[in-house]
């Protein structure tokens, strides 16, 4: 669950991801926690990049220029990562956010996960679900993108019905009534890419409130619950 207390330190692949997402991307982090640490990597001598030295002063990301001095070998990943393990072996943070949709980092991932610490994975559509699947928590740039953004990527919410019914079958109940924060969490842990904005829901609740198969009560404490309409 989300902790307003938690540190993260947010490690941003410039090359691999757009300065126009950089903004909805950090507020999205400050649900989870504190975005402590905010690096940005990339080669700034570099063209290309023109766009992340205005957004980064403005946002106060520090800028880590890692030069690539070879044609063919990827110096940003390299030196996030590098920077990664130092960071890992401070101790000072509860988790790592990395933004960016390179299967790269499938293996850093893993290594912070193995460490007992959060990982929070920001990338677009594109990214492979190696990376989607390692990281604890995994949030689509299509999904926080302003809201005039296109929405063609949307999926129907009736996709998510299979997602949701295995949840249901996976919490432990003593009624055909589940408490809809348990299957939401489920969710997020078979599914760590899931989330409701991607079948055009803002919220968990408003996906199953649209699926004919399902019936959305208030339960005791005024949790919402759900059952099968079958």
């Amino acid at each position: 669950m989300p902790d307003p207390n938690s540190l993260y330190a947010v490690l941003i692949d410039a090359d691999n991801v757009s300065s126009s997402h950089a903004e909805a991307v950090l507020k999205e982090i400050t649900q989870f926690g504190e975005p402590a640490l905010r690096r940005v990597y990339g080669d700034w001598s570099s063209g290309h990049l023109s766009g992340w030295k205005k957004t980064a002063a403005e946002l106060g990301l520090v800028q880590r220029q890692l030069p690539s001095n070879t044609t063919g070998k990827n110096a940003t990943d390299i030196g996030l990562v590098i920077d990664a393990m130092d960071i890992l072996h401070s101790g000072r943070f509860d988790g790592f956010v990395l933004v960016s949709s390179d299967s790269d980092f499938t293996a850093l991932a893993s290594r912070i996960r193995e460490q007992g610490l959060s990982v929070i994975g920001i990338g677009e559509a594109k990214t492979p679900v190696s990376l989607r699947n390692t990281c604890n928590r995994f949030v689509l740039i299509e999904n926080i993108a302003e809201e005039d953004a296109p929405q063609s990527g949307k999926r129907k919410p009736t996709e998510a019905v299979p997602l949701i019914r295995r949840a249901m079958d996976a919490v432990d109940q003593e009624s055909e009534w589940v408490g809809l924060g348990a299957i939401g969490q489920k969710l997020v842990a078979d599914n760590p890419d899931f989330d409701p904005r991607t079948y055009g829901k803002t919220k968990l609740s408003d996906l199953v409130g649209t699926l004919k198969l399902f019936e959305l009560r208030r339960g005791s404490g005024n949790h919402m619950e759900v059952r099968r309409k079958d």
